[in-house]
């Protein structure tokens, strides 16, 4: 499919896919005759990979040193692994902040909630 039609499925821009290539995360993306991208199933599924990572806080850094790895295959799956380890952490301990917050926010939603039915019934 052209970056077009890959775009608007994968909710990459035009210009995000294009810079993606340049720096290394779509790696050896195929051409047509005519010279332009020919983006696969494949590429759909790894661009979705991409925006989870990207929206579960991976830095750019992480993404471009993954697909690197992805690149060279099997033989690095262990550090593969050990990358999502570290984010899949990271993101258990934003997700446990997270909750705090909205814990406290709560909290304070029932305090007022208190505070009006006082009000009213006085």
């Amino acid at each position: 499919m052209n970056i077009k039609k890959f775009s608007e499925i994968s909710g990459i821009s035009a210009y995000t896919l294009r810079y993606y290539e340049k720096i290394g995360i779509f790696q050896e993306v195929r051409r047509n005759s005519s010279g332009h991208r020919d983006f696969t199933e494949q590429d759909l599924l790894w661009a979705e990979f991409i925006n989870r990572l990207k929206e579960t806080g991976m830095p750019l850094e992480q993404i471009k040193k993954y697909a690197f790895l992805r690149q060279q295959g099997e033989s690095t799956a262990d550090e593969r692994k050990e990358l999502l380890e570290g984010h899949a952490l990271a993101l258990k301990n934003k997700i446990l902040v997270e909750k705090q917050h909205l814990d406290k926010i709560n909290q304070k939603i029932e305090y007022y909630e208190k505070v009006i039915l006082n009000k009213k019934s006085s």
